[in-house]
């Protein structure tokens, strides 16, 4: 068990999020201090087809490029319709609030508190990880991914 329950928040919007948008809103939420770990939910956006009569084409997607948050680059493989955060302490809540106003003006968005993300080693954390996993990592593994998790590391 955790020794510390940290508050975790929900983004929720009413429609799946360009690469743009995500990028204006990661960056933001990166320059707010107290985040632990954040999670971006959304449909697969496989390099290649991984199934049907094009099994192992090329999928030119529009929605997977590179974005840059901080002072790092990855390729979004979702097309994010759902972001989890884990804070520090409630304290970060109405800056997320702030930066979330500042995005989404031209469509809804709900920012919402509760339970989202595991808290506690998983099956598939210890066979991805194992029995030492780093505590941050929790919950993060997915077991179909040949990488890890990207984590966004620097100043603020």
């Amino acid at each position: 068990m955790t020794e510390a329950t940290f508050p975790q928040c929900r983004i929720t919007t009413e429609r799946f999020l360009n690469p743009e948008t995500v990028e204006r809103l990661l960056n933001k939420i990166y320059s707010i201090p107290g985040i632990r770990r954040m999670v971006l939910n959304g449909p697969s956006l496989p390099a290649v087809v991984p199934y049907g009569p094009s099994k192992g084409l090329s999928n030119p997607h529009g929605m997977r490029r590179s974005i840059r948050v901080g002072n790092q680059d990855f390729i979004l493989q979702v097309h994010v319709g759902t972001i989890l955060l884990e804070l520090e302490n409630r304290d970060a809540i109405p800056a997320l609030k702030a930066a979330c106003d500042e995005v989404f003006t031209q469509f809804w968005y709900r920012l919402t508190e509760g339970r989202y993300m595991k808290t506690e080693p998983t099956i598939v954390d210890y066979a991805k990880y194992g029995p030492n996993a780093d505590r941050d990592l929790l919950g993060l593994a997915d077991p179909n991914s040949r990488i890890g998790p990207i984590i966004l590391q620097g100043t603020k």
